[in-house]
């Protein structure tokens, strides 16, 4: 694959964050982590040279694939054109309906299984979390220190409001970790395989809007307190929920836990 890549002259782009991985061994672990089910439509952000994407379409019944550089095509047209289950859509996955694009396909499960790029992780998975399509998995490749983010729990220095975002609507596992030198053009951090599992039920919540507005004021300054942070809120009732478990208006947002906060909202 990185050989095709050459052949072809192609120019990497900085602005796409383009690095492609290039270890079989890793494309292959991906894809046997991601344990995909019988009758699976795999949805696949950045493309890249189709590397990920020919290891999916092995075991998946269908894969659609977002890439935004249409000078990949020639690449992809030599190694995917031949295979009958992939689509690639060569635009923006951030402008695209989801909803649109897979409704020909019929599928008993939906994954998500990508190497997001770098500068624009956090976007794509709120995409994906506020499509109208229901996401049973995704698995994905991010920055090593995002990966630890979204898999932190309380009490230490990772944990923040995109944590408690992203385990309020999926179980996060850190799968494993991958290394930097695995990547053409070599990127200047590793990087790790993240598994998302949609949560069956999610906690109760009288208003969503209220409790990630919280969460964005409770983390605004990480080295002050609730009583700080939350100055604009009704601290009485705040308060409140926190004495139910010993804790007081000192505390700092990253020692509370995501039931506390949902408890603190809905009592707000």
């Amino acid at each position: 694959m990185h050989r095709i890549i050459e052949n072809n002259k192609f120019n990497f782009k900085k602005k796409y964050g383009q690095n492609f991985l290039v270890d079989e061994n890793i494309l292959k672990k991906i894809v046997l982590c991601s344990d995909i089910q019988e009758n699976t439509l795999v949805i696949e952000i950045g493309v890249g040279s189709g590397n990920l994407t020919k290891e999916i379409a092995k075991v998946a019944k269908n894969v659609i694939g977002y890439e935004i550089d249409n000078n990949l095509e020639p690449i992809n047209t030599k190694t995917l054109g031949s295979l009958p289950n992939v689509e690639i859509i060569y635009d923006d996955f951030l402008e695209r309906d989801i909803a649109s694009d897979i409704v020909k396909y019929e599928y008993d499960h939906l994954y998500v299984i990508a190497n997001l790029p770098y500068y624009i992780t956090t976007p794509i998975i709120a995409k994906l979390i506020y499509n109208n399509v229901k996401i049973d998995k995704m698995i994905i490749m991010v920055q090593k220190e995002v990966g630890e983010r979204l898999s932190a729990k309380p009490d230490c220095k990772e944990y923040n409001s995109l944590t408690i975002f992203i385990n309020y609507y999926f179980e996060v596992t850190k799968m494993f970790d991958v290394s930097k030198n695995v990547f053409v053009p070599r990127p200047n951090v590793d990087s790790s395989i993240i598994q998302l599992n949609r949560r069956g039920k999610k906690p109760f919540l009288n208003n969503e809007e209220l409790f990630f507005k919280l969460i964005r004021d409770a983390f605004q300054f990480k080295r002050k307190t609730l009583k700080n942070n939350l100055k604009n809120y009704d601290l009485t009732k705040v308060a409140e929920t926190l004495k139910k478990y010993d804790l007081d208006l000192t505390v700092r947002a990253e020692h509370l836990t995501i039931k506390q906060f949902i408890d603190i909202a809905n009592n707000l």
